[in-house]
């Protein structure tokens, strides 16, 4: 089973456990016996474009943020290895800002969580819904920030079937985008586990991600990466993980898990 998560939040961004420090994240991945893991919370923005509220640190937390996971990788480098990262959202115009955030950093995980819609109008998952035109922007977008070396990760790929009742044409479209792009430049997706937990702590009464028909298409793609990613926000979402796998695999059937390609810790294909 994967022993490595690139995929972690702290108390910063607003909406994760305000009592966990980031140590306290730390133990709990040591006593799973984890081996590596990144701390990619939600990034500060230089210019403010999401005005929500508890949504992402600020950016005048930055500098304290990756001096406490530094702190932290020479604190416990016997016993874990502990990476630094961010998870963003593409938007044209921030490529210099996003690109100096991962040049600060050791990984940035990408998890697209809003476009620009046609009217140049900031539209976000959950918040709004989404035309075909949207859900192919969201693909492009994803496209466009591989092709900018942007990413390490994508995460929750498929995302835009919040906003979408039917797997359709344009559905098959976005996710042939990603993952074509993906597997050109070599990035892994994720197949990500927040979702899983929720179900299992009876918190919702379905799984809107990962989805069954956008990871059978990730199969059919021979040289497309693929990891685990917990979006650890709480303590039971580490503590659960690995029935939070078993749910996935379920969900996504086993003969489709069979053919993807996972990862390794250092991001290279098994």
């Amino acid at each position: 089973m994967q022993k490595f998560n690139y995929h972690t939040h702290t108390r910063r961004c607003g909406h994760a456990d305000n009592n966990m420090s980031d140590e306290d994240f730390v133990k709990e991945f040591i006593k799973k016996s984890f081996t590596k893991i990144a701390f990619t919370d939600h990034c500060p923005e230089k210019e403010e474009i999401d005005h929500r509220k508890n949504m992402r640190m600020k950016y005048s937390e930055k500098n304290e943020y990756l001096e406490s996971i530094r702190s932290l990788k020479e604190k416990y480098k016997d016993k874990i290895e502990i990476e630094t990262g961010f998870e963003v959202e593409y938007l044209p115009g921030q490529e210099e800002n996003l690109l100096e955030l991962k040049n600060e950093t050791d990984k940035l995980v990408l998890g697209q969580h809003f476009i620009y819609d046609d009217k140049n109008e900031l539209k976000i998952f959950r918040y709004h819904e989404f035309s075909d035109s949207d859900i192919l922007r969201y693909a492009e977008y994803i496209k466009t920030a591989i092709e900018k070396n942007i990413p390490n990760i994508i995460a929750h790929p498929d995302l835009y079937m919040l906003s979408r009742t039917n797997f359709g044409k344009n559905e098959e479209k976005a996710t042939h985008i990603i993952c074509s792009t993906a597997e050109k430049y070599g990035i892994p997706i994720e197949i990500n586990l927040s979702d899983p937990v929720m179900y299992i702590r009876g918190k919702k009464e379905k799984i809107d991600y990962p989805n069954k028909k956008f990871w059978k298409i990730a199969s059919e793609y021979k040289d497309l990466k693929v990891l685990y990613g917990i979006d650890a926000h709480f303590r039971e979402q580490i503590e659960l993980y690995e029935k939070a796998i078993e749910v996935a695999n379920k969900l996504i059937g086993q003969d489709i898990i069979d053919k993807l390609h996972f990862c390794n810790e250092n991001l290279e294909a098994e």
